[in-house]
């Protein structure tokens, strides 16, 4: 998958620094992120009028499908989902609240959502999973070979 980050500027250095030193972004504010993804995203298109809500829920997408592929990625490094983890990242996807939940499953979903993904994280353990592009298929496909042992 390519991101799409912003072409030049401060917060792409601080981005791909934190990101190459695997520390999940946190000294860059979610809102400074989109805003300047959004605004490359507007240069790209020569800023042609009616598309600044298109360009700013795209940036936002493309904020939490990064988010969560680094924290999926030090996920799997570091040994495997965690709840403290899952709330931090939750917290940096826009979920409300995400102390208040104390379950793995639930965290997860709640950032699908966040994600506009369709919360079926652990649902179903009859069936296979079919969406190619979800970032949390590998570890919902973990959980379904140890139902079928």
């Amino acid at each position: 998958m390519k991101w799409l980050w912003p072409e030049q500027g401060a917060i792409k250095n601080e981005i791909l620094h934190l990101y190459n030193s695997n520390q999940i972004v946190e000294k860059v504010t979610r809102h400074q992120w989109i805003s300047e993804a959004a605004y490359y995203k507007a240069e790209a298109r020569h800023f042609a009028p009616g598309r600044a809500l298109d360009d700013w829920l795209a940036a936002e997408n493309d904020y939490v499908k990064m988010q969560v592929a680094l924290y999926l990625s030090m996920a799997e490094e570091d040994g495997g989902l965690t709840i403290p983890g899952l709330q931090q990242l939750a917290k940096s996807v826009g979920v409300e609240n995400p102390e208040s939940i104390n379950l793995k499953i639930e965290l997860v979903q709640a950032i699908q959502n966040a994600a506009h993904h369709r919360p079926c994280f652990r649902t179903d353990h009859d069936r296979t999973c079919h969406e190619e592009d979800c970032k949390w298929r590998a570890e919902c496909h973990k959980l379904i070979a140890v139902w079928h042992r």
